[in-house]
């Protein structure tokens, strides 16, 4: 199974976040499938590459609970709905 979470990077007392599509059995540090975005939270920036994520999302990917945040903020489940209702008419 496939999460969507973050791995950290940056230096110490400077984190920043990589938004990764990843294996469940991998740690937190260990191989990605793909990267699809990055959060800072000190300067409270987020990148995300829309349509890895929803590449993701719809083959059956889960957002761990901070990515689905991050991806609410950024209308990306808005941009989910509007897909799946293309497809389905």
């Amino acid at each position: 199974m496939v999460k969507l979470r973050l791995k950290r990077c940056g230096r110490k007392q400077r984190v920043i976040y990589r938004i990764v599509a990843i294996d469940v059995r991998s740690r937190r540090e260990g191989r990605d499938l793909r990267k699809v975005g990055f959060y800072d939270p000190i300067k409270n920036q987020t990148y995300s590459n829309v349509h890895a994520i929803l590449y993701f999302l719809e083959k059956g990917a889960q957002p761990t609970g901070t990515v689905h945040d991050i991806s609410k903020k950024a209308e990306v489940f808005k941009e989910l709905r509007i897909n799946q209702t293309k497809f389905n008419k």
